[in-house]
């Protein structure tokens, strides 16, 4: 029998749900820096933002995503990332 990943943690030790305002504190881990300069640059820019956790996966990370619309072009780019305890702390203690 599997269990269940246990909820998710901030820095501070507060719990994190679907729906919980998390703000980025850093980001680190090997992809990041396999990643081309303007997506690494893109990436990095979530730095010091807030974000709506999207999704918590099967191994308990939550998911925060950006978008970096280009009206000039009509086109849309965007990037999702899992965060670890460390990268994170919660933003404020409910959901929107």
């Amino acid at each position: 029998m599997t269990s269940l990943p246990q909820s998710p943690v901030d820095k501070n030790g507060q719990s994190v749900f679907v729906g919980s305002k998390v703000r980025v504190v850093g980001l680190s881990g090997g992809w990041l820096e396999s990643l081309p300069e303007e997506e690494k640059a893109d990436i990095l820019s979530m730095v010091g933002e807030v974000f709506v956790v999207e999704e918590i996966d099967e191994y308990g990370q939550p998911w925060v995503r950006k978008s970096w619309p280009n009206e000039a072009e009509g086109t849309c780019h965007s990037h999702s990332v899992a965060l670890e305890q460390h990268e994170m702390e919660l933003a404020d203690h409910g959901s929107i």
